[in-house]
């Protein structure tokens, strides 16, 4: 995540149509691309602007993860954080409420110390002019997760190389404290994996950020 980074999508939410009424961004990216880092700076650069200064908020994905029992009945578990893993239809229902102000709501938010959900422990108050979404699946183009990406007025996409990704997936399984060969595994297994099906399967993003550059900006939607 760049100070280019930052300001691009800051540009990218000033230039946005119908500013006077809530705005949705989406910040979409495999595992390990620095989305949620890049959502929370945006988040709070907005805050922190001189008056009139939006109100904004961070809505993150991870809190629709099924549960593990349910991963469990549906022979899921091994492959958790998939996108068969994740409430996508509730999620979907979510970031249309985004869209409806004047009213506070809650969503689910994603313990990762207890790898549990917490029902109701996120809440976006009615005032917010500009709620920021974050999450691997955003844009991608098929299933019930098609149905996202024409909700959000901006939608970004972090695409880091492969071979960076895979360093980074690396770094964090062995920060979790997991020996190098597991730490590497798991990270050629199910991360990468992941990773190829956000990066091959998505819908074209308004901006495309990679490591240290702006590499697309764009308004189709149509294509994945």
């Amino acid at each position: 995540m760049s100070e280019l980074h930052i300001r691009a999508v800051l540009d990218a939410i000033e230039r946005a149509p119908g500013r006077g009424q809530r705005l949705l961004v989406g910040i979409a990216g495999p595992p390990g691309s620095g989305k949620s880092t890049l959502a929370a700076a945006v988040v709070e650069r907005l805050n922190a602007g001189p008056p009139p200064a939006a109100t904004a908020a961070l809505v993150p994905m991870d809190g629709f993860h099924l549960d593990n029992a349910e991963l469990d009945a549906r022979g899921l578990r091994a492959v958790k954080g998939a996108p068969e893993t994740f409430d996508a239809v509730g999620f979907v229902a979510l970031v249309r409420h985004l869209r409806e102000p004047g009213r506070d709501l809650r969503y689910p938010l994603f313990d990762r110390a207890a790898d549990r959900t917490l029902p109701d422990a996120g809440r976006l108050h009615a005032g917010t002019e500009v709620v920021v979404v974050e999450g691997n699946y955003l844009l991608l183009a098929d299933g019930d997760w098609a149905d996202l990406a024409p909700l959000f007025d901006v939608t970004v996409m972090i695409a880091p190389p492969m071979d960076v990704l895979e360093a980074r997936l690396v770094a964090r399984w062995l920060g979790h404290g997991l020996p190098p060969d597991e730490a590497r595994r798991r990270a050629r297994g199910n991360d990468l994996v992941n990773a190829r099906r956000v990066l091959d399967g998505s819908r074209n993003a308004d901006l495309v950020l990679s490591d240290g550059a702006v590499v697309g900006r764009g308004d189709d939607r149509a294509g994945a």
